[in-house]
């Protein structure tokens, strides 16, 4: 309980002790960048994006302090924070004032704190209660931030009693308190029934006391993570498997009210969902649905029950409830999640799709995405009406989704988004239908070599060469012929001979023979040189022997000008090591 404070000894002047100016000239350079941060917050205040980076030079000097002395314990006074009995401020300023008038007299930050949790401090700072904002220090008792603590009181005094009258109630308070959580009977769920009409009927004639610190001995960090994981494991070793068991118990001895039956069942799909404890939600599934098949034709409620089980499942805000915990990091019960989703029915696609939306992380996305699979082949639907979407993340995710399900039209579907503008999405989508090798799919490549953008039109010459060689060589010579091929980009040139090549036809290396071949002339000059260098990419995509001999032949041509014989003698190494690694050609 609260005990009688004894007066410390007074501090030496900062001034004379160089380690206490130090800390004071720390911990002036931290307020210094605060105030500098909230008053671009204050011009920016629209912006909240920005407020990490208007006060990371603040929590950097605040990092500097805490590593150095440790924790910052500061003094609220009205107008100004004091350090050692130093003011922070270089001038009064009304930020502490709603600390201090909250009744809020220390302020400690710990080592670790981040920028996120200096924002959310810098934003309560900000609020205005008067204009209908919470308190101060509701704000803080709600936020729990985890490196900034804060002292209420400094002692356990109340207006018109005396400490030992204060010490007399709060006994009555804990003593009560205490007394419930004691028991020897087999009731787990005693300690659940503390209501705060059972507090106030035994708490009469006790004054309610409310904004003050019992001061005393603290329990350790140690002691408080240890009771959590016994209260952890309690939970979830011995309450919830035994209320489970006992529910089961019930519904194998036969209920009539089935209307209060499925209430029990909901009632505990929330607390697990609450608990994330997807694998008992899992359970209780199959063990309803092995009771429906043990039961046999007397098991219509049994079937009813696990059908309105799985409804609830399913239902809007236990799904966002579920999206909450996939949106921002990777759950450690992933395949739990997984199972639970897949139980659900058709009626849940909708809303699984909504929340897809709002989940960032790519793992937890493509999880999603894999239970929606199946759906999509019997109803594709939903999926198609999203590739028009204008988030090309969502056009991915529905391109995936279709993809994986094998549905029989899937590529008649990919086409909508060939017609769309983003580019990205469309070379994505390319590389999936080439994926297929079907004869559709390589008709639908064919045309993309008429596409107005230079990307589509390359990527499309490079996908061509995996699915009919010779078709690929009579497409892509056909483009290089045509009139305004020499007006293409050079990568896109490039590109097509390489493509050429790559179909490893003795077609393609007679083309690329015949230009490597050409003489120029005064007029010509600079196109031949072109197309040499075309043919010489041609020849290192086509990776094989005959190309290798073909370069070699080049390298050894000293007619051939200065450029070529550099681009030959590349690409032969290349090739050379692509074909027989580090050894040469003769010991291959």
């Amino acid at each position: 309980m609260a005990q009688p404070q004894t007066a410390s000894p007074p501090s030496p002047e900062p001034s004379a002790d160089p380690a206490a100016r130090e800390k004071v000239e720390l911990a002036q350079g931290f307020t210094f960048h605060l105030l500098k941060g909230i008053k671009q917050i204050g011009m920016y205040r629209h912006n909240e994006a920005k407020f990490p980076e208007f006060l990371g030079k603040a929590q950097e000097a605040l990092a500097v302090y805490t590593d150095k002395h440790g924790p910052l314990s500061l003094k609220v006074e009205q107008q100004n924070l004091l350090l050692l009995g130093e003011p922070l401020f270089a001038e009064d300023t009304p930020l502490p004032y709603k600390f201090y008038r909250d009744g809020i007299r220390q302020i400690i930050f710990r080592p670790g704190l981040t920028v996120e949790e200096l924002v959310t401090f810098t934003l309560i700072a900000l609020s205005e209660p008067e204009r209908g904002a919470d308190d101060v220090l509701a704000q803080l008792w709600r936020a729990n931030l985890e490196h900034v603590e804060y002292v209420v009181v400094e002692g356990f005094n109340v207006d018109g009693a005396s400490e030992e009258e204060v010490q007399v109630e709060v006994d009555k308070v804990v003593n009560y308190l205490y007394s419930r959580l004691k028991t020897h009977s087999d009731d787990y769920l005693r300690f659940a029934r503390v209501s705060t009409e059972d507090l106030d009927a035994k708490m009469e004639g006790v004054e309610q006391v409310r904004g003050v610190v019992v001061g005393g001995t603290y329990a350790s960090d140690t002691l408080k993570a240890q009771l959590q994981k016994e209260i952890e494991q309690e939970e979830n070793e011995r309450l919830f498997p035994k209320l489970v068991s006992a529910v089961f118990q019930v519904v194998e001895g036969g209920v009539d009210d089935a209307t209060l039956l499925e209430e029990i069942f909901v009632q505990l799909l929330d607390a697990m969902l609450i608990q994330d404890d997807f694998a008992t939600i899992n359970q209780m599934v199959l063990k309803l649905r092995a009771l429906e098949q043990r039961e046999g034709a007397d098991a219509s409620n049994i079937g009813r029950l696990r059908a309105y089980f799985v409804q609830k499942m399913g239902e809007e805000q236990r799904l966002t409830r579920l999206g909450e915990t996939l949106k921002l990091s990777r759950p450690k019960n992933a395949a739990d999640i997984t199972r639970y989703l897949q139980m659900l029915d058709e009626h849940s696609v909708i809303t699984l799709l909504t929340v897809l939306e709002t989940i960032e992380v790519p793992e937890n996305r493509q999880l999603l995405c894999d239970v929606l699979a199946p759906f999509a082949k019997d109803k594709p639907d939903p999926f198609v009406v999203r590739l028009a979407s204008d988030r090309p993340q969502t056009v991915r995710d529905m391109v995936y989704v279709l993809d994986r399900s094998q549905h029989p039209e899937r590529l008649k579907m990919f086409g909508q988004v060939l017609k769309g503008r983003n580019l990205l999405v469309k070379l994505e989508v390319m590389s999936t239908i080439a994926r297929t090798r079907s004869a559709e799919a390589r008709r639908m490549i064919a045309e993309m070599l008429n596409d107005p953008i230079s990307q589509v039109r390359i990527q499309a010459a490079r996908l061509l060469p995996e699915f009919d060689p010779e078709k690929a060589f009579a497409d892509l010579i056909r483009v290089v012929r045509l009139p305004d091929f020499e007006k293409r980009t050079a990568e896109e040139r490039a590109a097509l001979y390489g493509a050429i090549g790559a179909t490893g036809l003795p077609s393609a290396l007679a083309v690329m023979t015949q230009l490597l071949a050409q003489r120029p002339s005064l007029l010509n000059r600079g196109k031949v040189l072109n197309d040499k260098l075309l043919a010489v990419q041609g020849l290192a995509s086509a990776g094989t022997i005959q190309s290798y001999k073909i370069l070699q032949g080049v390298v050894e041509d000293k007619g051939q000008p200065v450029e070529v014989l550099t681009a030959a003698r590349k690409a032969m190494y290349q090739t050379k090591k692509a074909l027989f690694g580090d050894s040469s050609p003769e010991e291959a």
